[in-house]
Parts: structure tokens; sequence; C-alpha cells
């Protein structure tokens, strides 16, 4: 065996064996799994539709859960659920649909029985000779004309409400349109802001206040102590469900110009500080 041994090393040398290395990243796994990604496809506009079909049956179907009452049935209900917290509060709730180049819905109102104080409001218009000495006579706290923009750009002048005469809307609006826009303050025709009866329009929303959507289109607003009648909470209930409704274009205003089309009122809520979401049918 041994002179075996010594013959192969004579003739063959000292042979080293020569080992094979295939890296991992190239075995039929790792193969397999690379095509298997490369395949992804992305999906269709049909199955992104039928997706997001899928999901607002989904939304559909959690809504559908909600309890859908009466408004006189709701009240009994949360005053209920709070039969031990006589300051709770009624808490509204307005989901409008907010589609492209819609504007934020937002009115005025003055509750039958007030739920909370009011916030002092500061008005502040835009005119010049009778009409400014009218506005002044009628309660407005800053009146001028275009020497007020560069205050109010620099936040040295603030006010809740802005109005303006038809005579000085297009020498404001350049400056003043994107600023005082996106606040949701800038005088508007459509809002009855610029009038020329700037007397009458402060009379009218003397002792009122302001409601306001935020940017999704949704409203809310206290209408309501536990300890109010069930009178009390429908009165302040229908009235300011009136304001959105003239607001959104839903109910006629002859003060304001009509819409080109009114504002969708998706649903109305009405829940407690500790109560239940309670849907309401009859708004």
């Amino acid at each position: 065996m041994s002179s075996l041994l010594l013959f192969n090393r004579r003739c063959c040398g000292n042979i080293r064996p020569t080992l094979l290395h295939r890296p991992f990243t190239q075995s039929f796994v790792a193969q397999a799994r690379d095509q298997k990604q490369s395949k992804i496809r992305t999906p269709s506009k049909k199955a992104l539709a039928a997706k997001q079909k899928r999901r607002a049956a989904k939304a559909a179907l959690k809504q559908g859960k909600l309890e859908q009452l009466p408004l006189l049935d709701a009240i009994s209900t949360l005053r209920a659920v709070e039969v031990a917290s006589p300051k709770a509060m009624y808490e509204l709730y307005v989901k409008t649909e907010m589609g492209s180049g819609v504007a934020v819905p937002k009115g005025r109102f003055k509750l039958p029985k007030e739920a909370k104080a009011r916030a002092e409001e500061k008005i502040l218009v835009f005119a010049e000779g009778r009409q400014a000495e009218e506005a002044k006579k009628a309660g407005a706290h800053v009146v001028g004309g275009i020497e007020l923009i560069d205050g109010i750009l620099n936040n040295r002048i603030r006010a809740t409400t802005y109005l303006s005469t038809t005579s000085l809307i297009r020498a404001i609006t350049p400056r003043l349109g994107r600023f005082l826009g996106q606040q949701g303050l800038m005088p508007s025709e459509r809002r009855g802001t610029v009038t020329d009866d700037i007397a009458g329009y402060i009379e009218r929303i003397q002792g009122t206040s302001e409601w306001k959507a935020d940017k999704t289109g949704n409203i809310h607003m206290p209408i309501g102590s536990m300890h109010f009648s069930v009178d009390d909470v429908v009165r302040n209930f229908r009235h300011f469900m009136t304001s959105v409704k003239k607001s959104t274009g839903n109910i006629k205003d002859n003060r304001q110009k009509e819409t080109k089309k009114p504002v969708v009122i998706n649903k109305v809520l009405l829940s407690s500080t500790r109560g239940p979401g309670i849907r309401i049918i009859d708004y």
C-alpha cells in the first residue's frame, strides 16, 4: 500500500484537492426568490377600483352599525347615560361632503339658549367716507381703507370678522386674498360680507357667534347642557341645523347669492361627554 502511494507521488506530484466555491446568492433557492420578486406586478386600475369599492363597503357597514334614532329618542338616551353628570354637554357633529373647489362651510348663529359663553368678537371694516362713519356708529371696532393692509399682514391688526364695501374689495383682494382666504376670513359677496349696507350687516350679527367647518368638512358644536330641558335642546338643535343648511345651500337664503350646487350633508350625530354618538334621522 505504501509503495502504491509513493508511486502516485512520484508520477503526479503533490496533488492539492480543489474546492468548488458556489456563492449562496447563486443558489437555486436565491435565484427562484429573485425571479419571484421580479414578477411582482403593479395592480391594474380595475383591481385598484375593486379594492377601493371593498373599502367603501366596509366603511358603509361600519357606519350602518351606529345607532340611528329620532332626535327626541336620542336626547332621552343620552340623558339616561349622563344621569349622574348634570354638567355634561350635548355635542353635535355634522359631516359635510367637501369636493374640489368647494369653500369650507361657515356661518353665524345665536342659540335660543346659549350652551357656552360667547367669545368676544372684533369687527374690522374696509370703508371710507359716509360708510365708514356708519360702520363706526354701528359698533365696528376697526374702520379704515387700504392703509390697514400692512397692519393685517404683520398681525398687528387682528379681527374675527372682516367686512368690505363694494368700492374697496378690488383694492384689497390682491394683497389680502391669499392671506385672509387661508383663514376663511376674506370678505366675500357670496357670504354677504362684501356689502354697501355695512351698518345693517353689523346689526344683524350683533350678539351672534360664528361656526366654521374644518378642512375636511366636519362641524363640531356644543348645543346644550344636561340640565337644559328637552325643549331647549331641541330648539338649539333645530336652530343650529338651520344655520348649517342655509350656509351649505340646502335652504335658500335671500341675503346671499345662490350657490351653484348645495354642499351635501352626509350625517348628523348627537353625543354627550360620556355617551355614544347617535345618528339623527330627522334633522
